[in-house]
C-alpha cells in the first residue's frame, strides 16, 4: 500500500508492473482525459474510443460549472445587511483601499482580494461594515459577493476533475461532483464577503494539482511532471496566505513527499545524481515556491498599507514611525526626569506597551495590576523620577534633568501616580520570576520601587549615554533584587483581561529581547521638538514579516473560549460531522431574510459514516496483511485506494483534528475544508461497494440505480433544505419542517 511507486516507474518493469497500456498507445494519446498518459490509464480502451466519453468530458464540466454559479449566486442580493463575519472582511478589505496598517489573525491574501472586489466595485473604502447595517447606496455589495462566490463556485469543476484524476468510475465522478456542487455549508458561506471560499479553493486546488502530480510520477522530470508539482506549490502557498489553516494540507502533501523520497532511497536501480535532484525538485516546488508567494503577499500587505491605522501598536516603533500620519516618534529627542510622559515598548516579538490600570491581582500581592498591552490606551502612560533619597523633580524647577545611561530612578504611572514595583512575590504565570505590580505613590514605598537603566544599543550618532525614543534600546533593572523588566510571553486569565504577563526575571540572557524596551512616544511642552530633518532609521521587510506574523500567532492563541461566558455562535468539533448544531449567520427577526449554516445532512452524515467505515476498512486490511493476504494488487485499485481513500483520510484527519485538541474557540465554518476530503471517502466507498457487485446485467443495473438514489438523495435533500442557503423569508413557523434535530434553532426565537 506504499505510495513509493513515483520512483520505481524509472524502469521498464516498473512501468509494465503499473500499466497494461503499451507505451506506444501512451505516447500517441492526447486525449485531455490522459493528459497523464505517462500514468497508468485509468480509463478503458474502449471508453477512449466512445465518443460520448469524449462529449461527457467537454460537456459534463461545463453544465457542472454553470449549475454551480446558479446555486452559489442565486438570490445573493436577498439580505442587503452585513452578514456574520462580512463585519471583519469587508472591513480589512476598506483598510486596503484607504491604505490605514491593520492587524488580523489571518495572513492578507483572501483580505487583499476582498479588496480587490471593492475596487472592482468601485467602492473607495470609506465605510467599515459595521455588523447587521444595511449596505449604503455607494457600495455594490452585489458585485462583491459575486467575486467571493465565484471562488466557491470554480470548487465544483475542480472536484469534477479530481476525481476523474483520483480514477473513479464516471458514476462516481458525477455523484462526488454533485456532494461538493449541492452542499448547504459551501453554498450558504459562499455568497458572503468571506475567506472561507477563497481558503476552501486553494485547498482543493492544492489536492487536485497533487493527484495530477501524483499521476505523473511516471516520467519523473518531465515537462507535465514539472507542472504538476510547479502548481501544487503555487497551490499551497496561495492557500497558506489565505489562512494559516493551509498548514494542514501542505502537510497532506508534506508527508507523502516524505514517503517518497524515503522509498526511493531504498530503489537500487536509481542513482544518487536522480535521487538528489528529487530532493531538489521538490524543495524548490514545495519549499521555496509557497514560501516565496506567502512573503509575497505580506510585501504587497507592508506595500499598500503605509498609513498609520488601527493595527500600528501591534509593531515595532520604528515601524509606527514610517506610516503616514503617525503620532510615533514625533515629540522631543530627550526624556527628562518628571516632566516627559512617556510609553515604553517590548522588543520581542509580538512585544506590546507597559501598561498598568486600577483592577489588581486576584492573588500574590492583591496590588496594582502590571501588564504589556497591545494597543494605545491612556494607562501605558508613564514618567520618571528621582529615587526617594534624593529630591522629588517638582514642577518649579528650571533646570533639565535627563534620563540617562546606568541611572536610577523611580518610574511611576501616570493615571493612578502609582509606582512600578517588583518584590519576592510569584509571578500570577511565571512561577520562576518576581511579581511586577504598581504600589505607593510620590511619598509611600520603598528601594524596590528604584529601577537601574541599561542601555544595549542606539540605533543613530544622538548622545549615546541618554535615552532617545524609539533609537535607544535599554533594559531596566531593579536595583535591590537585580531582575529585569520582562514581558514573558505568557497571556494573563480573565482577571487580566487576556493581556501580556509582565514579570522581573533575574537569571536572563543579555540577549533575551523580551527584557528589551524602548520609549515609543514622548510627550514634554519644556523640550524642544523633533527636528524637521530628523529620519528614523528604516526597518526591514524580514524584520516586520517576523514581528507581524509572531503578533499574529499571539492573537490567535488568545482567541480562547470564556466558560464564564455562553457564546451562542460557538461549538465542539464533535458536533461538526454529527450535525448536532448549526449556526445561524444573521439577526433572526421575522422581517430580515435569515441563513443558517449547517450541512446537507444527506451527505455530510453520509461522509462522516465513510469515513468511519474507511478507517475499519483499513484495519482489515492491515490485519490481512500481518496474515499474507495479498490484496490491491491491481495498480489501478492500489492507485484509486491511496487517492481517493488513504491521502483524503490524512488530510481529514489534519484538517480535523487540530480544532478537536485545540483551546481556542470553534465554529462550525472550520469544518469546511475537512468536509470535502470526507466527501471523497464516501465517494471512494460508494465505488467499493459497487464494485463488488456483479458484473452481469442485474448487477449493472442494481449498481446505477444506487447511483441515482444516492445521487437524488443529495440533490434532494439539498433542495429541501435550500432555504437556509438562499435566505429564508417571512414567520420562522413557516420554515419549522426543517428543525429535525433540537439543536438546530431554525425556528426557535431565543436559541438558547
Amino acid at each position: 500500500m506504499s505510495s513509493s511507486t513515483g520512483f520505481q516507474k524509472e524502469t521498464d518493469d516498473s512501468l509494465r508492473n503499473r500499466s497494461k497500456v503499451s507505451e506506444k498507445e501512451e505516447l500517441n494519446n492526447t486525449s485531455n482525459e490522459l493528459d497523464d498518459s505517462s500514468k497508468v490509464s485509468k480509463i478503458s480502451n474502449d471508453e477512449i474510443r466512445n465518443p460520448l466519453i469524449r462529449i461527457e468530458a467537454i460537456v459534463a464540466p461545463i453544465v457542472f460549472t454553470l449549475l454551480a454559479l446558479f446555486v452559489r449566486m442565486y438570490k445573493i442580493n436577498a439580505n442587503n445587511h452585513v452578514v456574520w463575519d462580512e463585519a471583519h472582511f469587508g472591513k480589512f478589505g476598506s483598510y486596503y483601499l484607504r491604505h490605514e496598517f491593520y492587524h488580523d489573525v489571518h495572513p492578507p491574501l483572501g483580505k487583499m482580494l476582498v479588496g480587490l472586489s471593492g475596487y472592482i466595485a468601485g467602492y473607495n473604502g470609506s465605510w467599515d461594515f459595521p455588523s447587521g447595517e444595511v449596505y449604503p447606496d455607494y457600495i455594490d455589495f452585489v458585485k462583491m459577493r459575486i467575486f467571493n462566490a465565484a471562488f466557491s463556485a470554480m470548487c465544483v469543476p475542480l472536484a469534477y476533475f479530481t476525481a476523474k484524476a483520483i480514477g473513479f468510475s464516471l458514476p462516481t465522478v458525477w455523484f462526488f461532483t454533485c456532494c461538493v456542487l449541492f452542499e448547504n455549508t459551501y453554498a450558504t458561506l459562499g455568497r458572503f464577503i468571506l475567506l472561507d471560499s477563497m481558503l476552501l479553493f486553494f485547498t482543493i486546488a492544492s489536492f487536485f494539482c497533487f493527484v495530477k502530480f501524483h499521476n505523473s510520477e511516471v516520467r519523473p522530470f518531465s515537462c507535465n511532471w514539472w507542472t504538476w508539482l510547479t502548481l501544487t506549490g503555487v497551490s499551497l502557498g496561495c492557500a497558506i496566505s489565505v489562512k494559516m489553516v493551509g498548514l494542514f494540507i501542505i502537510s497532506v502533501v508534506g508527508i507523502y513527499t516524505v514517503v517518497e523520497l524515503w522509498n526511493g532511497l531504498a530503489d537500487k536501480q536509481m542513482s544518487w545524481k536522480t535521487y538528489i535532484s528529487h530532493w531538489i525538485a521538490r524543495i524548490i516546488c514545495l519549499i521555496v515556491i509557497p514560501l516565496a508567494i506567502f512573503m509575497f503577499c505580506f510585501v504587497l500587505h507592508f506595500h499598500f498599507l503605509y498609513k498609520s491605522g488601527t493595527g500600528d501598536g501591534n509593531m515595532p516603533s520604528l515601524f509606527q514611525a514610517g506610516l503616514e500620519g503617525t503620532e510615533v516618534g514625533l515629540g522631543p529627542r530627550d526624556v527628562a526626569l518628571g516632566s516627559s510622559t512617556i510609553t515604553l515598548k517590548n522588543q520581542a516579538f509580538g512585544g506590546g506597551l507597559l501598561h498598568s490600570h486600577v483592577q489588581t491581582y486576584p492573588e500574590g500581592s492583591e496590588q496594582q495590576q502590571v501588564t504589556a498591552y497591545g494597543f494605545k490606551d491612556a494607562n501605558n502612560e508613564w514618567f520618571f523620577d528621582r529615587i526617594r533619597d534624593v529630591n522629588t523633580w517638582n514642577e518649579n524647577e528650571t533646570d533639565v534633568e535627563y534620563v540617562r545611561s546606568d541611572g536610577e530612578y523611580r518610574l511611576l504611572h501616570k493615571n493612578t501616580g502609582r509606582n512600578l514595583h517588583t518584590h519576592y512575590v510569584r509571578a500570577p504565570m511565571s512561577q520562576q520570576a518576581n511579581e511586577v505590580s504598581c504600589y505607593g505613590n510620590e511619598t509611600i514605598g520603598d528601594d524596590k520601587d528604584n529601577w537601574v537603566i541599561e542601555i544595549v544599543d542606539q540605533k543613530n550618532d544622538e548622545d549615546a549615554t541618554m535615552l532617545h525614543p524609539l533609537t535607544t534600546i535599554f533594559r531596566i533593572k531593579n536595583g535591590p533584587l537585580g531582575c529585569y523588566l520582562t514581558q514573558t510571553g505568557n497571556t494573563l486569565p480573565d482577571w487580566g483581561f487576556k493581556q501580556q504577563e509582565i514579570a522581573c526575571i533575574d537569571k536572563v540572557s543579555p540577549k533575551d529581547k523580551r527584557t528589551w524596551w524602548n520609549i515609543e512616544t514622548n510627550e514634554n511642552d519644556r523640550l524642544p521638538e523633533r527636528p524637521e530633518n530628523f529620519t528614523y532609521p528604516k526597518t526591514g521587510f524580514l524584520e516586520n514579516f517576523i514581528n507581524l506574523n509572531t503578533a499574529m500567532m499571539a492573537t490567535n492563541n488568545g482567541l480562547i473560549p470564556d466558560y464564564d461566558k455562553f457564546d451562542i455562535l460557538a461549538s465542539s468539533a464533535w458536533e461538526w460531522p454529527t450535525l448536532h448544531v448549526g449556526l445561524r449567520l444573521c439577526g433572526w427577526s421575522d422581517d430580515v431574510v435569515r441563513y443558517y449554516l449547517l450541512g446537507t445532512p444527506f451527505s455530510t452524515w453520509g461522509s462522516s459514516l465513510a469515513v468511519l467505515g474507511f478507517m475499519v476498512y483499513i484495519l482489515i486490511l492491515v490485519l490481512r496483511w500481518q496474515r499474507q493476504y495479498v490484496d490491491l494488487s491491481d495498480p489501478k485499485q492500489l492507485d484509486v485506494f491511496l487517492m481517493g481513500g488513504l491521502y483524503p483520510l490524512l488530510a481529514w484527519g489534519l484538517h480535523y483534528t487540530p480544532f478537536v485538541i485545540m483551546s481556542r474557540v470553534t465554529y462550525v465554518h472550520h469544518y469546511m475544508p475537512a468536509l470535502y476530503f470526507a466527501l471523497i471517502i464516501f465517494a471512494y466507498c460508494l465505488e467499493t461497494l459497487t464494485n463488488i457487485m456483479p458484473h452481469n446485467k442485474l448487477g449493472n443495473t442494481l449498481k446505477y440505480t444506487t447511483y441515482i438514489i444516492y445521487t437524488t438523495g443529495v440533490v434532494g435533500c439539498f433542495w429541501y433544505f435550500s432555504p437556509i442557503s438562499f435566505g429564508m423569508e417571512g414567520p420562522r413557523i413557516k420554515y419549522q419542517y426543517l428543525a429535525w434535530l433540537p439543536g438546530w434553532t431554525i425556528t426557535n426565537e431565543n436559541p438558547h
